[in-house]
């Protein structure tokens, strides 16, 4: 028999598993297993929960749940998910996850291919003011390639090495 004092809370715009995972950290502090919540075996899948997750831990003031959505998508950034994770990281002021998105697709092997998916349109439209930063960038990393090219070094300036990745150096 139902309760005539108790109220029902309808949330409307949050699809069911990314709840599911807010209450799991809410109760457990920490993230459940995103391919077992999403039923995929996928990288992709993840990132998009990710997504989806940071979103709702933002809206909800949850920091440390941001916290830990903007790392893990820091380490997963693909050619089919950086353009929707650089409009997120914008949107709800992730600036770590910005500038590795950034990063990623300033590379000239990167760039080609992520203007052509359908998350770079989402990012024509939603974040405008982003494309600006990315030309930006790009025109850097050039700089960086130029002078590179030109002392034969293959050292990259900013402490990353070929890869993209940061590089701590010895002591």
């Amino acid at each position: 028999m139902k309760d005539q004092n108790t109220k029902q809370i309808k949330i409307e715009d949050m699809e069911a598993p990314v709840f599911k995972a807010l209450l799991h950290f809410i109760y457990w502090d920490s993230l459940p297993d995103m391919q077992e919540l999403t039923g995929l075996n996928s990288n992709w899948a993840s990132a998009l929960m990710s997504q989806h997750l940071l979103a709702a831990a933002d809206r909800y003031g949850l920091d440390r749940l941001r916290l830990l959505c903007e790392a893990n998508l820091c380490e997963d950034v693909t050619i089919n998910t950086v353009a929707t994770t650089l409009a997120l990281a914008e949107q709800h002021h992730c600036f770590q996850l910005k500038a590795v998105c950034l990063k990623f697709v300033a590379m000239p092997e990167n760039l080609r291919a992520v203007m052509q998916t359908d998350g770079f349109e989402f990012l024509k439209e939603s974040c405008p003011s982003v494309l600006t930063e990315l030309l930006e960038h790009v025109a850097r990393v050039n700089e960086h390639s130029m002078i590179i090219c030109r002392h034969g070094n293959e050292a990259i300036l900013d402490g990353s090495d070929a890869h993209g990745r940061r590089v701590k150096q010895r002591l």
